[in-house]
C-alpha cells in the first residue's frame, strides 16, 4: 500500500433540515485529518490493517493470521483452566473463530471482562461439493451464494480461490490444510450489452444458479478443479475427503483518493474490526497492566448467515472460555454473578456511511461521514444492541483518545440489519454495545472506508479493552 497524508476537512455531516443533496454532500466531508500524538491514534493503522485483510482471504485464513499476531506477542495456547486465568496473554482458536484474553496480576474471581466481538466471514461464493460444469470449450465451476452478497460486484473480476481441504493423515482420519491460490484462476464474464439490450430499462437480472458460474479453463481436458486445487496445495487428490473453498478477490488492499485518505479493499466487513480488536488486546498484553477488567477479543464465524454454528455467535464457545476463567480463578456463584455485572461486550463491526449518490436510503438527522469518526449504532427493536449506558461507555473511550463519534439510525421506513451483538447480549445476560467504522459499498466484493476512521475506531478499541 501506499504512503499517503491525508487532507483536512470539517469533522462530520450536518443534523439539520437541508435538503437532501446538500446533506449527503455534506455527509461524505472528511474530519480533521491532524492526529494528536498524546491521544495515541496510530494514523498507519489502516495501511497495516489492510495488510491483515490480505493475509486473510477466509475466516480460516483470518484466524490463522490473527494467531500469528497473537504468537509474536508471546500468546500462548491455553491448555488448562488453571493455564487460562494464569498472567499472560492466552488464545483458543478452531477453523474460523478465535477467542483470546489477557489476565494481569490483579485479576480474580470479581474481575470483570471487556469483550470486543467481531465476525470474520464475510458474503462471497462458495464452491459447491462437486463443482465441474461447463458447456462447450469452458471448463466451470458451480459456486453457492453466502450470505447477502451484492452479486453483481463478481463479474468482470479476477478471483482466487481459498479455504481448507480435508486431507487424510494415515491414521484413518483427516486433517485440515488450507490452501491459497491468488492465481488469477477464474473469471464471470457479464453479458455482452448488444445480448441485452433492455438492461438498462429493467437493470441486471442475475439468476444464481445459472448466471454465476465462474469460468477457470478452457482445456476441455482439464483435470477436475479439486485435483488441480489439491495440486496446488501439495496433496493427492485421492486424499482430499471433503473441502470449504470460496472465492476472493486477490487484489490487495490500497489507499484511494489524491490524498490517500480512503482505503479500498476486500472484507472490510468485517476484518478491520477483527484485526482493530486483535491489535488493541497486544496493546493490552503489552501493558503494565491490562486494565481493571479482564480484556478479550471474541472472533465468531458465520455471523452473516445467522451465527447458528459450532464456531458462531449463537454457539457457547465465549460462554465455555469465560466459565474455565472463572473456575481457574476459583470463582463462586456468587463471584461469577458479580464479574458478569461488571462486564461489557463491543459488538464490533461495520456502519452504514451515507451514501452521496443514495442520500434518501438514510435517516436525515443522523447522516454519517466517511472519516467522520467511529459510529455507534442504535435500533430500537434490539436489531444492534445498544442502549444509552453501554452506549455511555464507547463515546466515553472515544473521548479519551480524541476520536469523533457518530450515531446511526436506520431509516423507520427500512428493514435494519443486524449484528453479533444481540444474540450475544441473549447468550451472556451482559451489556453489549454495537459499534464500528462507517464505510460504503458494504457486502461488495470491494468495500470503501475512511483511513481516519480505521484509526481512530483502532484506538477507541484498545482504550474500550482497558476498561
Amino acid at each position: 500500500m501506499r504512503d499517503a497524508h491525508p487532507t483536512a476537512g470539517p469533522p462530520a455531516g450536518p443534523t439539520d433540515d437541508t435538503s437532501a443533496e446538500t446533506a449527503a454532500a455534506d455527509a461524505t466531508a472528511s474530519a480533521d485529518a491532524t492526529a494528536d500524538p498524546a491521544a495515541g491514534i496510530d494514523m498507519a493503522a489502516a495501511e497495516r490493517i489492510g495488510g491483515h485483510i490480505d493475509a486473510s482471504p477466509t475466516p480460516f485464513h483470518a484466524v490463522e493470521h490473527a494467531v500469528g499476531l497473537l504468537t509474536a506477542a508471546g500468546g500462548r495456547l491455553a491448555a488448562t483452566a488453571v493455564e487460562a486465568a494464569s498472567a499472560g496473554l492466552w488464545y483458543e482458536a478452531s477453523a474460523g473463530s478465535l477467542t483470546a484474553w489477557c489476565v494481569g496480576q490483579r485479576h480474580g474471581p470479581r474481575s470483570g471482562f471487556r469483550i470486543a466481538a467481531a465476525h470474520t466471514d464475510s458474503p462471497n461464493l462458495r464452491v459447491k461439493p462437486r463443482p465441474d460444469r461447463g458447456r462447450g470449450s469452458c471448463g466451470q465451476i458451480g459456486v453457492e451464494v453466502y450470505g447477502s452478497a451484492l452479486v453483481n460486484s463478481w463479474l468482470d473480476r479476477d478471483l482466487g480461490v481459498a479455504g481448507r481441504l480435508a486431507v487424510r493423515d494415515g491414521a484413518g482420519g483427516a486433517a485440515a490444510r488450507l490452501v491459497r491460490i491468488d492465481g488469477p484462476w477464474l473469471r464471470i464474464p457479464q453479458l455482452a450489452i448488444h445480448l441485452d439490450r433492455g438492461i438498462d430499462e429493467h437493470g441486471l437480472r442475475l439468476n444464481r444458479q445459472l448466471h454465476l458460474s465462474p469460468i477457470w479453463t478452457l482445456d476441455p481436458g482439464a483435470e477436475a478443479f479439486l485435483s488441480a486445487v489439491a495440486a496446488e496445495a501439495g496433496v493427492a487428490a485421492a486424499d482430499v475427503v471433503g473441502h470449504d473453498l470460496m472465492l476472493f478477490d486477490p487484489a490487495p488492499s490500497r489507499l484511494v483518493g489524491p490524498g490517500g485518505d480512503m482505503l479500498s479493499a476486500s472484507r472490510i466487513d468485517n476484518l478491520v474490526s477483527c484485526f482493530a480488536a486483535v491489535e488493541a488486546l497486544i496493546d493490552a498484553a503489552a501493558a503494565d497492566e491490562p486494565g481493571s477488567a479482564v480484556p478479550m477479543v471474541c472472533l465468531f464465524d458465520h455471523e452473516e448467515v445467522g451465527s447458528v454454528s459450532a464456531t458462531g455467535a449463537a454457539s457457547p464457545r465465549l460462554a465455555n472460555v469465560l466459565e474455565r476463567l472463572s473456575a481457574g480463578f476459583g470463582a463462586s456463584a456468587d463471584d461469577g454473578a458479580a464479574a458478569r455485572a461488571a462486564s461489557l461486550v463491543l459488538s464490533a463491526d461495520g456502519a452504514h456511511a451515507t451514501h452521496p449518490n443514495y442520500p434518501d436510503r438514510h435517516e436525515p438527522e443522523h447522516l454519517v461521514a466517511l472519516n467522520g469518526g467511529p459510529v455507534l449504532k442504535v435500533n430500537a427493536n434490539q436489531r444492534y444492541a445498544t442502549d444509552a449506558l453501554t452506549g455511555a461507555a464507547f463515546r466515553l473511550a472515544c473521548e479519551r483518545v480524541g476520536a469523533p463519534v457518530q450515531l446511526f439510525v436506520n431509516r423507520s421506513d427500512l428493514a435494519c440489519g443486524s449484528t453479533i451483538g444481540p444474540v450475544t447480549a441473549g447468550r451472556l445476560g451482559i451489556g453489549v454495545v454495537d459499534a464500528g467504522c462507517p464505510q460504503l459499498a458494504m457486502h461488495s466484493i470491494r468495500e470503501l472506508a475512511g483511513r481516519r476512521d480505521v484509526a481512530w475506531f483502532r484506538a477507541a478499541v484498545a482504550e474500550f479493552l482497558r476498561g
